[in-house]
């Protein structure tokens, strides 16, 4: 009896290759433009979140129904109970079940699981592991795909790899902008991340903005150099809102935290209070050249970015929402409709 073949996984965009990012966008394209069929009818996707989610979990259910399969949602806070991702663990703690059966269990019912995992929030060394991904994707028998883990947002970045396509046409050579923001409740940098090697993958030139103390993480920032000058592309980091915004074709607006205060709740609201004022607003946007404005949302208004850019004719976050549909859709035919 020949192995069984490993399941193709999702949980990053580097499992992507350059030909299949441009398959999933150029299906995505077309179904976006209503070419679309019962595809997946009988395969059913399991959505596992152990956060909440508006947009991911939505568009995920409606790209299954439209593409005639299901969806089974599960939510950890009231559906089932935390889960071990450690290997070789005395389990005496919180945790009653292990992914390794948890996973086994699941990927007899359905044709792939999607996670939003939870993060810990004490220590960036631990999360950045994103050990509760990689324990799904070792034990699984189905594809797993990311549905926003501490390091990388996938989802969100094909979808945003689509709005760019549509609002600027090619990519190599354009300037984008990514431009940390002020917020009380600052997001993991997951999805900067992902918009980083994403935008760089596409030969853009990046350049990201934030105070001292909100460096990305170093890894995937010596990741990213190394994509940069194989692209022949550049990235500079670690510069004022302004200065960066200067001669942009895009700014991609979000507050993340700062990697050095993880975990430190008391630091991390200080050092958050004492970076004054990081909004972008019609004069940062003027900096440009026919600047647009970015936000996978949930953004907060006139804090991050003011309401006149927000819902001026140059913003792009409801195009970005909308083409969470159309990519997704396209992914899960890619990976499941010869699975």
């Amino acid at each position: 009896m020949s192995a069984a073949r490993q399941p193709a996984h999702f949980t990053r965009l580097e499992d992507l290759s350059d030909r299949e990012i441009e398959d999933v966008l150029d299906l995505a394209a077309r179904l976006k433009r209503g070419v679309s069929r019962a595809e997946l009818a009988g395969i059913t996707v399991g959505l596992l979140f152990f956060r909440p989610s508006l947009r991911t979990r939505t568009s995920l259910e409606v790209a299954m129904h439209q593409l005639g399969g299901h969806t089974v949602n599960l939510n950890a806070a009231s559906d089932f109970w935390e889960l071990e991702a450690r290997d070789a663990r005395l389990m005496d703690g919180a945790a009653p079940e292990h992914i390794k059966d948890a996973a086994a269990a699941l990927s007899c019912y359905v044709g792939a699981i999607a996670i939003r995992p939870a993060l810990a929030g004490k220590s960036w060394a631990v999360d950045r592991k994103d050990e509760q991904i990689r324990s799904w994707t070792q034990h699984s028998r189905v594809p797993v795909i990311n549905m926003e883990s501490a390091l990388w947002h996938p989802l969100q970045a094909l979808a945003d790899l689509m709005t760019l396509r549509e609002s600027l046409g090619e990519l190599q050579g354009k300037r984008l902008t990514i431009a940390w923001t002020q917020s009380p409740t600052p997001s993991s940098p997951s999805v900067v991340h992902s918009m980083l090697m994403a935008g760089l993958r596409a030969g853009m030139n990046v350049r990201v903005a934030h105070p001292p103390g909100f460096d990305l993480d170093e890894e995937v920032l010596r990741n990213a150099r190394n994509i940069a000058q194989g692209r022949g592309a550049s990235l500079e980091t670690g510069m004022e809102m302004k200065t960066a915004a200067e001669g942009s074709h895009v700014i991609y607006a979000r507050s993340w935290w700062s990697l050095e205060t993880y975990g430190k709740a008391s630091l991390a609201a200080q050092r958050g209070a004492r970076q004054g004022h990081w909004c972008v607003d019609d004069g940062v946007m003027e900096l440009g050249q026919d600047t647009r404005l970015m936000h996978c949302m949930p953004v907060r208004r006139n804090l991050e970015v003011t309401d006149r850019v927000l819902d001026g004719p140059r913003s792009l976050i409801i195009d970005q929402a909308a083409n969470r549909l159309p990519t997704q859709k396209s992914l899960l035919s890619l990976l499941l409709r010869n699975g």
